[in-house]
């Protein structure tokens, strides 16, 4: 009597890889809405993917600052407002919190939806532990919902990378500028900043 084959599980058509299980926009709020995030922890959502966001530094929080000061006083004559870690929505699946952008408008527009790429005029991350984050899958993600600047603002070198003309596969311009450069905006080329305003001294 011959014993039987062992059965190859792994082989087995019926079988498959698990899955994460990823989320829309509107089920994102809804666990909010219900107390399933914790309430202490700023979340964004990306790809569906629910992400933690990484604790701010004291230098993350003083170039943060010093960049929306600068760049409220010199758009205050204009159609826009500065937000500060205020939710986004790039698409169904994306609400990423940046640390600043500029909103066409003003508050008051966004009552009922947060606002999306075609109002934003700038999107800055501040980067102390996420550079490589920032600058590569978010500026991937930032580049395919067609957000025309994104600046990342590298505040352990104190460098200011800004990346233009999206493309579904990211951005094709990546300039990285150091002291005592200057940047201006693409809407708004009058508007400039030097980075000396923004990166505190050491």
């Amino acid at each position: 009597m011959t014993s039987p084959s062992p059965v190859d599980l792994c082989s087995s058509p019926t079988l498959e890889a698990p899955q994460p299980k990823t989320w829309t926009v509107l089920e994102y709020h809804r666990l909010s809405e219900l107390g399933l995030l914790e309430r202490h922890d700023r979340t964004e959502l990306m790809e569906g993917q629910i992400i933690l966001m990484a604790a701010k530094g004291t230098a993350h929080v003083t170039t943060l600052r010093l960049l929306a000061i600068v760049l409220g006083e010199s758009l205050k004559d204009k159609p826009v407002f500065v937000a500060t870690q205020d939710p986004i929505q790039l698409n169904d699946r994306s609400e990423p919190e940046p640390d600043l952008a500029v909103v066409r408008g003003t508050a008051l527009d966004y009552r009922s939806q947060h606002p999306q790429p075609a109002d934003l005029y700038l999107v800055v991350e501040v980067a102390d532990s996420t550079l490589t984050y920032d600058c590569g899958q978010k500026a991937r993600l930032y580049a395919q919902a067609g957000i025309t600047d994104y600046w990342v603002a590298d505040v352990q070198n104190q460098r200011l990378h800004i990346f233009r003309n999206p493309t579904p596969a990211g951005y094709s311009h990546h300039l990285i500028l150091t002291q005592p450069q200057g940047a201006a905006l693409l809407a708004f080329p009058a508007c400039r900043i030097n980075l000396h305003e923004i990166f505190p001294s050491s």
